[in-house]
């Protein structure tokens, strides 16, 4: 067992592609944790997913050994959407590892996420990185983290997480400036589960703390929120390989499999305490995270419902931030409707569903939670829309709103701005880091954010400028439901819910690509988008025309208007009983995000 004064834990958090997950690299090489010949980049990112985009989506969590002292090191995700797996390794830490790219400064995401450090009483340890760049310039950067985080400029540590300059010296400053954890190896045992995965093969397979007493190999466990009680399989620490161990003493972090098979009984935020001699009371968990943006899930063929049911019951496990509940629609049949924390996280979710679990699925337009306030005094609830009560019956609808904070360079501000007002955002403050770099903050409804805010922030500011996010109150909205009917039948898939400004762009948008999209029947498909009883947009997918004259040459006249008029009296009974078939492919099509 180790000696608790000779423990570091600590995180790395930053800016997504800050270069966490390199100096992650560059520490398994330095301490000798993994043999040089199998070394590999981005070597904690485990999912192909990860490595193919960049960006750690899993924390992940190794223990190395440094100058006689054992550190864990927890690699945390960067981006906005992933935020709720950063607070969770944040609260079995003691410091953070606070990295800032030395040619872009702080961002966002860096703010954020140092504020969330110190919400829990971290020793922060401020880093510049890629000091190898020609543009970087730390000591700008510095000057603009003492100004904006207050943390001393002659503190700053500066590495190249790509070459490996630096880091040593940070190893060491790690080692002296964090404080060692404190705990009672004699009191009660309490440890913190900060993640959890699946295996197919052992159940669940839990990231654990221990913050107090001693966790061995031949304890049966108590798990404290689910009220259930399982024996240790094993217990062991990762150095990146898993390694089983008889016991781990307070301060440590390792994996601890104890044969569950039921996900909800090892949740994150869980405490572990022994059924012998159990703890008296729980640690503080985690606040359960909000799903912010909706979308339903449908498999392409019917019969993949239950594996689709399964997956998602799986993937829960590995990812606890995102809701599912069943759901039907009349055009998509049966499936399901899930909650997540923002675009980029519903990409995943659904990318890691197809890939992993082999299904192929139609998701609809993303919608947010409104609350629908009704004539009556009730209160509803919808994150669908086709939830929303009839117009007759509403009195109004509240919008959810976001506090957004935008990072740019100053030249980029007039473009920002005009970006944030077209999306009915307000601003709140605005302040200059430097002169280079402008800090604006925005109440904006959830809603404009949605659908392409990020993508058109990135091309108005060259990429430049960064965003971060967090939810905000509700806010009365002038917001209508538009409906798109096929053949005067509404479909309930292309349903939304948007400003009544914006509506009618919606509505003629819509139909326009479903008229490309549906083909030809044998009689007029009139496409309508309506806000209730009011049509306010249409398009007609013309009929195909048989050529019913072919087999006539020359003769009377009547001849030929006698079959014509035999064709046109077809064509009105098949439009009065004929059903539109949309194909999937539609869909699929009309509903693509990026759009």
């Amino acid at each position: 067992m180790l000696d608790v004064a000779t423990i570091r834990n600590f995180s790395i958090i930053s800016h997504v592609d800050h270069g966490k997950s390199t100096l992650s690299d560059r520490i398994l090489e330095l301490t000798g944790a993994v043999d040089p010949r199998l070394m590999r980049e981005q070597y904690l990112d485990s999912m192909d997913i990860e490595r193919e985009r960049g960006i750690t989506i899993k924390a992940q969590n190794v223990r190395v050994s440094w100058k006689g002292h054992t550190l864990h090191l927890i690699d945390t995700p960067g981006h906005v959407d992933f935020g709720y797996e950063v607070s969770r390794s944040l609260a079995a830490c003691e410091g953070a590892v606070l990295l800032v790219d030395a040619s872009q400064g702080i961002q966002a995401q860096t703010l954020a996420n140092c504020y969330q450090a110190l919400e829990h009483d971290l020793e922060i340890v401020a880093v510049l990185n890629k000091i190898d760049l020609p543009a970087a310039d730390p000591e700008r950067c510095a000057a603009e983290i003492e100004q904006v985080l207050g943390i001393e400029a002659s503190t700053i540590l500066t590495i190249s997480a790509k070459t490996g300059e630096g880091v040593p010296e940070l190893l060491d400053a790690i080692v002296e400036r964090i404080p060692h954890p404190s705990g009672d190896r004699d009191a009660p045992l309490r440890s913190l589960i900060f993640d959890s995965a699946y295996d197919q093969y052992r159940g669940v397979v839990s990231s654990i703390r221990v913050m107090d007493g001693t966790l061995s190999a031949s304890d049966r466990l108590r798990f404290m929120q689910a009220r259930a009680d399982h024996d240790v399989e094993e217990i062991g620490v990762r150095t990146p390989n898993p390694e089983p161990v008889s016991e781990l003493g307070p301060g440590e972090v390792g994996y601890l499999i104890a044969g569950i098979k039921n996900v909800g009984e090892a949740r994150s935020g869980e405490t572990v305490t022994t059924t012998a001699h159990p703890a008296p009371e729980a640690l503080a968990g985690y606040r359960d995270p909000k799903p912010m943006v909706f979308c339903g899930l449908f498999p392409v063929e019917g019969d993949e419902l239950p594996d689709l049911r399964d997956a998602l019951e799986k993937l829960r496990l590995n990812d606890a931030s995102f809701t599912y509940e069943p759901e039907s629609s009349q055009a998509l049949g049966f499936g399901f409707r899930c909650g997540f924390l923002g675009l980029l996280h519903m990409e995943i979710v659904r990318e890691r569903l197809e890939r992993e679990f082999d299904l192929s699925l139609i998701a609809t337009a993303p919608s947010v939670a409104y609350r629908a306030f009704l004539t009556d005094g009730a209160e509803v609830e919808v994150d669908n829309p086709s939830g929303l009560p009839e117009a007759s019956k509403l009195d109004h609808v509240d919008e959810p709103m976001l506090q957004a904070t935008i990072i740019t360079p100053s030249e980029y501000t007039g473009t920002v701005m005009d970006l944030c007002q077209s999306r009915r955002a307000e601003m709140t403050r605005m302040d200059y880091l430097s002169p280079e770099r402008v800090e604006l903050v925005y109440s904006i409804p959830l809603a404009e954010v949605v659908v392409d805010f990020f993508d058109q922030l990135k091309s108005r500011t060259k990429g430049y400028a960064s965003l971060d996010y967090e939810p905000g109150d509700y806010q009365t909205a002038n917001l209508v439901k538009v409906d798109i009917l096929i053949n005067h039948v509404p479909v309930d898939a292309f349903s939304t819910i948007v400003h009544r400004a914006q509506a009618e762009y919606y509505g003629r948008r819509m139909a326009e690509k479903l008229r490309e999209l549906i083909p030809r029947q044998l009689f007029d498909v009139p496409i309508q988008a309506a806000i209730g009883g009011r049509i306010i947009s249409r398009e007609t997918v013309k009929a195909k025309r048989k050529d019913v004259l072919a087999k006539c040459y020359g003769g009377d006249i009547t001849r030929k208007r006698k079959l014509l008029e035999k064709q046109k009296e077809g064509k009105k009974r098949m439009k009065n009983i004929g059903r539109v078939e949309v194909p999937q492919e539609a869909f699929v099509s009309a509903l693509r995000l990026d759009d």
